[in-house]
């Protein structure tokens, strides 16, 4: 009997036709937006493998529901969606999509670094609405970028990524990490030095974050942090939401602790805090760190590639909770 996939939202062409080239059965939740948690539960206790967003909350009750749910795919690097413990305690595999996303996301991050650091968004409005009467010198005056002292928090996979395209602008890098990272350090060409937070915050222009959220990096970066950082400096966070506290970020902005801010992400997505919604020196963006053509679609191929491996009796590559393999 073909194992049977369900799968929460529609994929880039290619995904579900992988699956079914493979002998699987597979139903895809038809509309675009987050599945509605009773279809979810309904759909939960008909498939043997779930291939899941990160906007669709895996828990307890779900995992309850689940009486034939053999592995969930989890289609991002992040599973924090997932109550991965509970669905190791039941048998049941978790898988994510590692290192396919890591450029996209690295790129965009520096897009909101330029956005925030030269008022690219306010000066476009500013056109739009047809105030721009012609050039002057104060006109939008932002913060310089080249040669300057660059903080990334995580060196990880997107975070070093991020990390080495700074050497097209010689800039200095400050790093903090669980550990450090000898290889980076004496390949990169302006200087690169593992630092403690606070010191990262302190001497940094730019201010980086990349790391995974735990427990451990919730409000990572909270009023006390911001307080360190200088007056000049910008903070983008593509990593997750909670990393960083928001209303000390918008009190941050609002009162001049900082520069300005880039965000992709949010505390309590797809809800942004009002008081960065009315601040002129925040870019926010709708979670679209992975979001090109090319990305999503190996994130959907690498997510189906799990699911294939686990139901042809393979260790699934990106397999999350390794203690649920019997079969290696």
């Amino acid at each position: 009997m073909p194992a049977r996939i369900y799968i929460t939202r529609p994929l880039p062409a290619g995904v579900a036709e992988h699956l079914r080239e493979a002998g699987m059965e597979v139903e895809i939740y038809p509309k675009d937006q987050v599945i509605p948690q009773d279809v979810l539960l309904r759909a939960v206790e008909e498939c043997d493998g779930l291939l899941c967003l990160l906007t669709d909350m895996i828990g307890r009750e779900v995992l309850a529901r689940a009486g034939r749910l053999r592995i969930i795919a989890n289609y991002a690097v992040g599973y924090n969606n997932i109550d991965v413990e509970e669905a190791t305690r039941r048998g049941i595999a978790v898988t994510n999509t590692p290192g396919v996303l890591t450029d996209a996301t690295a790129d965009l991050a520096w897009a909101l670094l330029f956005a925030a650091a030269r008022r690219v968004v306010e000066a476009e409005r500013y056109l739009r609405e047809g105030r721009f009467q012609g050039w002057g010198p104060q006109l939008f005056l932002g913060q310089e970028i080249t040669g300057r002292t660059l903080g990334v928090v995580g060196l990880g996979r997107i975070g070093r990524a991020f990390a080495s395209r700074a050497s097209a602008f010689r800039m200095k890098i400050l790093y903090n990490s669980l550990e450090a990272d000898p290889e980076f350090e004496g390949a990169y060409p302006y200087g690169a030095s593992r630092v403690d937070l606070d010191t990262l915050l302190q001497q940094s222009d730019f201010v980086s974050l990349h790391v995974p959220l735990t427990s451990e990096t919730h409000h990572l970066i909270g009023r006390r942090e911001l307080r360190l950082m200088r007056p000049h400096a910008v903070l983008i966070n593509t990593a997750r939401g909670p990393v960083v506290d928001e209303a000390a970020l918008a009190q941050a902005l609002r009162e001049g602790w900082i520069w300005s801010a880039g965000l992709d992400v949010y505390e309590n997505e797809p809800a942004v805090h009002p008081g960065l919604l009315a601040l002129p020196n925040v870019v926010l963006l709708p979670h679209v760190g992975s979001a090109t053509f090319a990305t999503r679609l190996r994130m959907g191929l690498m997510a189906a590639g799990n699911l294939i491996a686990y139901f042809q009796g393979r260790r699934p590559p990106n397999l999350v909770n390794g203690g649920v393999w019997k079969n290696g």
